[in-house]
């Protein structure tokens, strides 16, 4: 707000009251007890939330007569954004809102700082159109920032200028004030911002490319000349504690970034490729992620299944799934949810993804000799009630969680399968015993992650090849008539589904921007669960196969990951491509 004087704020109150967008009688009251104890009056107005800071600067304008913009809900270009840098904007709050006859029209919280107006219009360059926003609305625009690329752009005129031999013993390129340095923690920013579970820097013949996993798809956001690529590897590698003279072996490290006060970890993998190194950064944002199994998209039977396998003192808990499927979120939901002072929690990770209070948390270290299977035996001498093993890979880890769910505590893991069943015959091909896996399995998992659609949303007719996929996928779940719809929805925890084998459904679709590519926003689980009851450790002892067993459980009522995607659809989370996309190796 601009600094305004006893004189100013009476003018805007005033103009407030006229206008009718205040209350005489509460400002009066409210103007006593300011006279009498020196305290601004906008200031105890706002908090009393007679007015609020909108209503501040709209009214400032006029009484100064500057030009005023709401900025609610109004989404500027990135390259617009961009012509004022980020660090200038956040510090001075003033926002790029477009060009008009030759000036730039720029949003200020307080328009009556000269200084500040004169050192926006020597850094573009060009004259400035000065208009009034409310703190808030400057807020909302600055929140768009993602793709200010200045530091990189730094980074690759400097680095133009030397050879890429000399990039790499050139030390100026790697120290913490570098501008590879800066380039490096735009990067890494715009990562954050975005939500992205992964950077990708990957070398070509003639370039250097950078890729961000959003929401389970791979985006290209720039590419760099290629003698750029040994100073920003380099400097990751400093930051990982890795050799940085050794380009013929992977390497695996990891550090932590504060961005916007949050703790990110990062997991580095570096690799040697044709045209160089390729550097995989994965993401963990701790505050970013939702605990809660409901939210993650588990609902109906598939709950109901996992919340009655948690609740038994002993046995296994084991869910499956390609690589960033969610898997070891799901099990720090399911232990969020069974939390308690009275039992002793520890778990054994590679690596520790999300540090939770209130449970005992083991990082592996293989190079020091603590791998999956000797820290199993460890923590089964530190009197656990539950125990979480991040992954079985081997036999002997394998061996050893069926021991712990044998000997009277509750084990939860995970397997790279492609569905439930799968984990059956996984788990008998590592050599368990299939009597000992039969009695010792709870609830076996399967899960899948597609992106939700946004908020802004559009409802179409289904076509017709939508709707036959519909209804051969999900036609046996639906309500018959619409007296069944209640009963049914509640059973498969979707309100509102629609009665089977209708001539088309209505669907909905995100709407596309910049913000939202694709229409989507955030990602949702698709689940399959299996009760491992009676008829089906008969059929594991028998060595059945994986259609086998999902055969007898759908005939039990598990809702497979591809219906649970359909009702999905059906309920307005996703769409049919990203039910395709992800589970159309499934049945």
């Amino acid at each position: 707000m601009a600094q305004l004087t006893k004189e100013a704020e009476d003018k805007i109150v005033n103009l407030l009251i006229s206008e009718g967008l205040a209350d005489s009688r509460l400002v009066f009251n409210i103007k006593n007890i300011t006279d009498a104890s020196g305290e601004r009056i906008l200031n105890k107005l706002v908090e009393q939330k007679i007015i609020s800071d909108d209503m501040i600067a709209h009214a400032t304008a006029v009484i100064i007569g500057v030009p005023y913009v709401e900025l609610k809900n109004i989404t500027i270009d990135q390259d617009t954004l961009l012509r004022i840098p980020q660090e200038a904007s956040s510090r001075i709050r003033a926002v790029p809102l477009g060009e008009k006859d030759g000036m730039l029209n720029v949003a200020m919280v307080d328009v009556t700082n000269v200084q500040a107006t004169d050192y926006i219009s020597n850094l573009i360059g060009q004259p400035i159109r000065v208009w009034m926003s409310s703190a808030r609305g400057i807020n909302e625009i600055l929140e768009q920032y993602h793709g200010d690329f200045t530091g990189v752009k730094e980074a690759v005129r400097e680095t133009n200028e030397e050879s890429s031999e000399d990039a790499k013993s050139n030390v100026k390129t790697i120290v913490q004030d570098s501008p590879i340095s800066k380039a490096l923690t735009t990067i890494l920013s715009y990562a954050a911002k975005t939500k992205a579970s992964d950077i990708h820097i990957e070398p070509l013949e003639n370039s250097l490319i950078i890729r961000c996993r959003i929401d389970g798809v791979l985006r290209r956001i720039m590419e760099l000349p290629k003698n750029v690529a040994p100073a920003l590897v380099s400097r990751i590698k400093i930051l990982s504690n890795l050799k940085i003279d050794e380009h013929r072996i992977p390497q695996d490290g990891q550090f932590t970034v504060l961005v916007d006060d949050k703790e990110i970890d990062l997991r580095i993998a570096i690799s040697p490729v044709t045209w160089g190194e390729q550097v995989v950064i994965r993401l963990l944002d701790k505050t970013g992620t939702s605990m809660d199994i409901e939210k993650m998209g588990m609902s109906g039977r598939a709950l109901r299944s996992v919340l009655a396998g948690i609740e038994k003192p002993n046995g296994m808990i084991l869910t499956s799934g390609p690589t960033g499927s969610g898997k070891s979120t799901t099990l720090y939901a399911l232990i969020q949810r069974i939390k308690s002072e009275k039992i002793n929690i520890v778990t054994l990770e590679d690596p520790v993804e999300y540090k939770m209070d209130g449970i005992n948390q083991i990082q592996v270290n293989v190079d020091a000799g603590l791998t999956f299977a000797s820290g199993l035996r460890s923590i089964l001498r530190q009197d656990p009630d539950v125990v979480m093993v991040g992954e079985i890979r081997d036999s002997e880890t394998a061996g050893l969680a069926v021991q712990a769910a044998l000997t009277g505590h509750l084990v939860f893991s995970t397997l790279h399968t492609n569905s439930a069943a799968g984990i059956l015959p996984r788990m008998l091909d590592m050599g368990i015993e299939p009597f000992l896996l039969a009695s010792t399995l709870n609830v076996v998992i399967g899960q899948r992650l597609v992106r939700r659609i946004t908020e802004k949303r559009e409802m179409y007719k289904s076509s017709e090849v939508e709707t036959d996929g519909i209804n051969s996928i999900v036609g046996e779940l639906l309500p018959a008539t619409k007296e069944d719809v209640a009963a049914v929805s509640e059973d498969l925890g979707y309100p509102g589904l629609p009665v089977k084998n209708l001539e088309y459904y209505m669907l909905a679709k995100g709407v596309d921007s910049k913000e939202t590519p694709g229409g989507y926003a955030g990602r949702a689980g698709l689940y399959e669960t299996i009760d491992v009851d009676e008829d089906i450790q008969k059929l594991i002892i028998s060595h059945a196969t994986a259609n086998e067993v999902m055969r007898l459980a759908k005939s039990k009522g598990t809702v497979t990951m591809r219906q649970d995607g359909m009702l999905k659809v059906l309920s307005g989370i996703t769409t049919v491509e990203e039910v395709n996309r992800v589970a159309s190796d499934l049945s």
